[in-house]
């Protein structure tokens, strides 16, 4: 479970600041699935960012599976961000590794000599096991979205936090992604949070916010 409440966010430029989030308040139940909305420079990224543990806020409190991130030191928020997943737009796969390592990559930094037991069955699932021995520059952009997909899911998080996962996808492939994504996270009990642009891929979540002028609508 998610809990947000008062959640402010202040950018600091020279002598100007700008507030990006103001009281925010937000809930998501355990394993529910939010799509959040907005236009460019409205804090979505921002706001991603603070669940995931990447930004502090300036006040305001976040809970998750009632942990309040502003309480924790370094080592804690980096074994919290060992608990989540992070899905990226430019898929942030690394050129010189195949599939297979790209996947592994970031579960073998976490786990150091643990094995992957998730490994086989998200292949399969995500339809990639003919293409572990590919480079991503061989990839369609919907298959390279589906390496992260895997990579992100492999840890077995609590929460998978998705930024803007389908910018580069066209509207065939942005649809085929997020059902997947979202059909992968609800057979997992994983709570899905997703930052887009596009009202059409709503329909796959069980909540919508909407931010603007630092607000949700």
């Amino acid at each position: 479970m998610i809990e947000v409440k008062d959640l402010c966010f202040i950018r600091n430029d020279g002598d100007n600041k700008q507030s990006i989030l103001n009281k925010l308040d937000l809930s998501i139940p355990e394993a529910q699935h939010l799509a959040l909305l907005g236009d460019s420079g409205s804090g979505k990224t921002t706001f991603l960012h603070i669940l995931a543990g990447l930004l502090q806020a300036d006040s305001g409190s976040v809970s998750v599976n009632n942990q309040e991130l502003s309480l924790l030191n370094e080592r804690e928020l980096a074994l919290y961000r060992r608990k989540i997943g992070l899905i990226f737009q430019h898929y942030q796969l690394l050129d010189c590794l195949t599939v297979k390592q790209n996947i592994l990559f970031q579960h073998k930094l976490n786990f150091p000599g643990e094995a992957a037991s998730e490994f086989d069955h998200l292949v399969n699932e995500l339809g990639l096991q003919n293409k572990l021995n590919a480079l991503p520059h061989q990839l369609s952009g919907g298959e390279q979205q589906r390496v992260g997909i895997a990579r992100a899911l492999l840890n077995k998080p609590q929460i998978i936090f998705a930024d803007e996962p389908t910018g580069n996808l066209d509207q065939k492939r942005s649809h085929q992604v997020v059902k997947l994504l979202t059909e992968l996270c609800h057979a997992r009990q994983i709570n899905l949070v997703m930052v887009t642009h596009s009202h059409q891929l709503t329909d796959y979540f069980d909540q919508v916010k909407v931010l603007r002028d630092g607000r949700f609508d």
